[in-house]
């Protein structure tokens, strides 16, 4: 969306970037009147009244937005043209020592906030942490800040109108004004990724002319602040040039210009310089200082700083602790020591299961803490050499090594990050770079694991720095004064239980385990991290700021590894056997082979006990109960072997198991598992039914008493089966196994299944004649009978309806009877009044069938000559699938219409056929003045177009006519306003009808087609549903959409040809097993 969408537009002389607002694509509409806001803004007038100096900011920080050209006042009649408008609240913020104008843009108003509708986008640029450790590389540094950043890119004039708000100079009585921003505003969600894109696009241009400059862009920037270190002077000096120069190109001008060398920022105007630079360069004051994304930065003596942020509150509580300890920001982490120790008094505090803001009672914790918060003013006395080297140090062939230490206490654990530098004189010089720490779970650790996750921080802290750093690192080291540790970084993962073994895993995975050292805790500076120190500690030299003092000695005074090192065997993974044992039972029956349990059953017997001729009939009872024991065994055995182990030996079930609910027992007699359940004490209940065996769904032998409890119980619904099934087993999940045999069973589908009709297709061309006469595509159809009188005799008499299918005309007549030759001459008259159609579309009936054999057998026998001039206009009969009602549904619908409209006319009276007509064609006129498509109930709207309006070109009511002179009758005049009316009557259809057919008004969901000999059952609403035919799909008729809707089924050597909304697709079944029958209304 960036990519594509971001412009370059002049404003003021400048070409500056405009970017699209990040949106969802929901495709939703922001609608929020300024009356939505109105209400916020007074309480942003009163709060402004009682601090004048804030008011007075607020509005000059409008003033400024409106003079700049970020935002203008919009004319009124320009804000009501917009397809969206949403108004925002504004408010101002202190941060920082400046005041910011900020946009609520989570803004809540009928259930929408815009900032859930934009999306943050994605990481662009450097992380936080990168920029620091790289301002931090080389002895010259620079920092820079953009200007308003936000408010340098524009937005896309379709945008603008989802950023308004209302002001109006704190003048209450007066009527507010709508502003609109024309920039980026502080508040979107989107903002921060917009305005980094259109800066590193533009910098990434103009790569080719400034590749210093897109690099800085790349590595040096966080949002809208650089911080750059390099080599020497002059490349200092060339790069501040070339950035200002380029980025004011784009509209990005930099200011806060500051270093630590004079000389790079000394040229620059004092305006483009820092205040704090300014006074360094300018006065000579060296306690000047310079924000660093959150730190301090000291330019005269290249000192890195930490802020004091005194925090008041009126009672000391678990919230106000959380806000101090908050409030200390330390990105690189050298406070460790410090904030560890207080991180840890609010672990203790949480085991208390105190809430926010109980009060701190007198004891331990609130000493600890109080103590703790008393060393924060000695936070300012803290600094950090900005530099990993001295200045006087050349790095150009310098040797550096990462030295990474770990360590870890019952409480804390962490790693600390340090780069040592031999340089050509081989002077060694080491630097703290960072450190990462984490408090200790409550869910306590042995040693050694808190060891091995201090060993993992120390990793990923390693591969972290890597990453970030650009200089290049000869060496990385890693040290823990663990020795178990050490150990299992030299062992395979796989040896050691899951905690353990994922740990050293992912080691193994970042670092080289031989450059895993070993060393003792006084030379750990790790150690520090643990045991904690104070802030006064930390504005030392200590070994926690210096590192240890064996890292400036030569490698071969370090630690080296002991002689011995132990291992934890309680770590090790339990060995298991894992494989599978078979038991080879001869001619055991396979359960999987039988169709029915009494199958299988007789099987089992046989194979217990031999052939059943040979068998005791008094004994074939215990026979049959020892083989259905048997089974269950098996069943049980094979699905559940391990708690059948664990209830034998008296153990707690695993907590994963299956059948940990039901309590299960194991019944020693039968050898099989029963639900133990609660049930114990009922005295009226036979023992399968108060203990039922338990039984696994999946298995077969599980499937065929199921199938074997529905055969017996006439396939009847669900709940009834498991109802059976529960008096003597037991199934897992059992009602879903249940539904799951009767989707797969023939007869339950026989008389449960319903047919599966396919999403409703596209509407078919004739719908869709535009500028075409009416009745182009005709549907015709009758229906009736009713009685009308003749003479004294009580005569019946049909309707037939003409329905044209893309005006929705029709034309209604009556018929004698319901043979061919009153359909063709209703067909004649029908023609005579409304034109030949092209085609005519209709129902399977055989009056119609006649009436097309007649025609054609008719237009056959016509002379040569009168043929070829009637051949193209010749009618086309298109015949819907036997009972497919659905297939018409546009002339069924006008239809009940008429049928209605003939039962309030006539109230059920038998009338002269003359009246029956009249009536009739009165019913067609009504019918025929619907109109197509919304009514609108606005008077100045045009009038709705119905049918008559194109059959007649006017509506009922006669339209006023235009008044021609004798002359002009044939004239020009005349036929442009009749051309007029057609069009407009045309423009309104397409306009107005139209687009109401767009929706699906049913089966919306797609079905899977049927396919060639699939089992289906025919439909008949004439037969009850025993009688229903089944056959299979000889072939299927797929529509435009690919989707089958109509298709050809053989039953016992016949075919007929149905539409799916009456097939039933049936569960695969083999030819012999097909119930004989055959459909009785073909």
């Amino acid at each position: 969306m960036l990519e594509t969408s971001t412009q370059r537009v002049e404003v003021n002389g400048i070409r500056r970037y405009a970017t699209p607002l990040l949106r969802q694509r929901d495709e939703t509409k922001f609608h929020a009147p300024k009356e939505a806001v109105l209400p916020t803004l007074k309480g942003t007038e009163k709060r402004l009244d009682k601090y004048p100096q804030l008011a007075e900011k607020h509005n000059e920080l409008i003033t400024k937005l409106v003079d700049a050209g970020h935002v203008r006042i919009l004319p009124k009649d320009e804000a009501d043209k917009s397809e969206e408008s949403w108004f925002i609240p504004h408010h101002t913020v202190y941060h920082n020592g400046k005041y910011r104008l900020v946009f609520n843009c989570s803004f809540r108003y009928n259930n929408q906030i815009l900032n859930k509708h934009l999306l943050p986008g994605p990481t662009l640029g450097a992380s936080l942490i990168g920029v620091l450790l790289r301002f931090r590389q080389h002895a010259v540094a620079i920092s820079g800040d953009i200007k308003a950043m936000f408010h340098q890119v524009r937005l896309l004039p379709e945008d603008r109108c989802l950023f308004r708000c209302l002001w109006r100079n704190l003048q209450v009585d007066k009527e507010p004004d709508i502003y609109e921003l024309q920039v980026l505003p502080f508040g979107s969600t989107c903002s921060p990724c917009c305005a980094t894109y259109a800066l590193r696009k533009h910098a990434f241009d103009h790569e080719k002319d400034y590749p210093e400059v897109a690099k800085a862009v790349d590595k040096s920037f966080y949002v809208d602040n650089c911080l750059q270190s390099l080599p020497v002077e002059t490349d200092a000096k060339a790069l501040v040039r070339k950035m200002r120069n380029l980025l004011s190109d784009g509209g990005f001008e930099i200011r806060q210009w500051a270093s630590n060398v004079p000389a790079v920022v000394e040229d620059l105007p004092p305006d483009a310089r820092s205040d704090g630079c300014e006074l360094w360069l300018t006065f000579g004051e060296t306690n000047s200082t310079e924000g660093t994304l959150g730190m301090l930065w000291e330019c005269s003596s290249d000192a890195l700083l930490y802020r004091h942020r005194p925090i008041s509150y009126d009672c000391l509580n678990m919230r106000n602790m959380y806000k101090i300890l908050a409030s200390q920001y330390d990105p690189i982490g050298y406070l460790t020591p410090f904030t560890a120790r207080a991180r840890v008094i609010v672990q203790d505090l949480w085991k208390t299961k105190r809430n926010w803001d109980d009060p701190l009672e007198p004891g331990d914790i609130r000493d600890q803490w109080q103590a703790w918060e008393s060393e924060l003013p000695h936070l300012t006395g803290v600094k950090l050499n900005r530099c990993y080297t001295p200045p006087n140090v050349k790095t150009e062939a310098a040797h550096r090594q990462l030295h990474i230490f770990c360590d870890a206490s019952e409480r804390v654990y962490g790693a600390v990050a340090y780069i040592r530098t031999e340089d050509e004189d081989h002077n060694v010089h080491v630097s703290f770079i960072m450190a990462r720490s984490r408090v200790a779970p409550k869910r306590q650790l042995s040693m050694p694991r808190l060891e091995l996750s201090a060993a993992l921080a120390g990793a990923q802290l390693a591969d972290l720095v890597q990453k970030e750093l650009t200089l290049p690192l000869d060496e990385v080291i890693l040290w823990s004064d663990s020795t178990t540790v050490l150990t299992w970084l030299q062992s395979e993962s796989c040896r050691y239980k899951v905690f353990v073994g994922t740990r050293v895993a992912e080691i193994q995975t970042l670092t080289d385990v031989d450059k895993w050292r070993y060393v003792d805790t006084k030379n750990n500076p790790a150690d520090d991290l643990t045991r904690g120190k104070t802030l006064v500690d930390l504005s030392q030299a200590n070994r926690w700021r210096d590192g240890p003092s064996f890292l400036r000695s030569s490698p071969d005074t370090w630690p080296a590894h002991p002689s011995t090192q132990t291992e934890d065997p309680s770590e090790f993974k339990k060995s298991t056997f894992c494989g599978a044992v078979v038991v080879i039972q001869p001619n055991l029956p396979d359960p999987s082979e039988h169709d029915t349990w009494s199958d299988l059953v007789a099987a089992t017997m046989q194979h217990l006990h031999g052939a059943a001729e040979d068998a005791d009939p008094t004994k074939l009872v215990e026979q049959r109960i020892e083989a259905e024991m048997f089974l269950y065994q098996r069943a049980q055995q094979d699905s559940f072997p391990e708690e059948i182990a664990c209830i034998q030996a008296g153990k707690e079930l695993p907590r994963g198991s299956r059948l940990l609910q039901l309590a299960p027992e194991y019944d020693e007699s039968c050898g099989l598992i029963r639900v133990g359940g609660r049930l114990r004490h009922t005295q009226d209940l036979p023992k399968d039914t108060k203990h039922p065996i338990v039984m696994n769904p999946a298995h077969p032998i599980t499937k065929l008493i199921i199938r074997d409890y529905d055969e017996k119980l006439l396939h009847y619904g669900p709940e009834r089966i498991l109802a059976e099934i529960r008096r003597k087993f037991w199934i897992l999940r059992g009602r879903e196994a249940i539904r799951k045999h009767q989707r797969q069973c023939f007869e339950c589908q026989k008389w449960r299944a319903s047919p599966q009709v396919p999403k409703m297709g596209d509407l078919p061309p004739a719908r869709l004649r535009l500028f075409k006469p009416p009745f182009y595509s005709t549907g015709v159809d009758c229906f009736g009978p009713m009685t009308c009188k003749t003479g004294r005799r009580s005569e019946k008499r049909w309707e037939i309806i003409f329905k044209c299918m893309t005006t929705r005309a029709i034309h209604l007549d009556l018929l004698d009877s319901l043979d061919t030759d009153a359909f063709l001459m209703a067909f004649r008259r029908f023609i005579s009044r409304r034109g030949k159609p092209f085609e005519i579309l209709c129902d399977c009936g055989t009056n119609f069938k006649g009436g097309d054999n007649e025609l054609r057998d008719a237009f056959a026998a016509m002379d040569p000559i009168l043929q070829q001039e009637l051949a193209k206009h010749q009618v086309k009969f298109v015949f819907n699938p036997p009972k497919a009602p659905h297939f018409g549904g546009t002339w069924e619908r006008e239809i009940k219409s008429v049928k209605d409209g003939l039962r309030v006319a006539l109230n059920e009276q038998s009338v002269p056929e003359s009246v029956l007509r009249t009536v009739l064609i009165e019913v067609e006129g009504i019918l025929n003045s619907k109109p197509l498509g919304y009514v609108s109930s606005n008077v100045a709207d045009p009038d709705p177009v119905t049918p008559n309006l194109l059959l007649m070109g006017r509506h009922d009511a006669t339209l006023p006519q235009v008044v021609y002179p004798a002359r002009d009758l044939l004239g020009r005049r005349r036929w442009k306003h009749s051309q007029v009316l057609a069009d407009h009557f045309w423009s309104g259809f397409v306009k107005s009808y139209l687009p109401t057919l767009q929706e699906r008004q049913k089966w919306h969901t797609d079905r899977p087609n049927l396919t060639t000999n699939d089992v289906v059952m025919i439909v008949d609403p004439a037969l009850s549903r025993a009688q229903w035919p089944i056959g299979r799909v000889a072939e299927t008729f797929p529509g435009s959409d690919g989707r089958v809707r109509t298709a050809s089924v053989s039953v016992r050597g016949k075919t007929y040809t149905r539409p799916v909304a009456r097939l039933i697709r049936l569960p695969e079944v083999s030819d012999d097993n097909l119930p004989d029958g055959e459909p009785d209304n073909t």
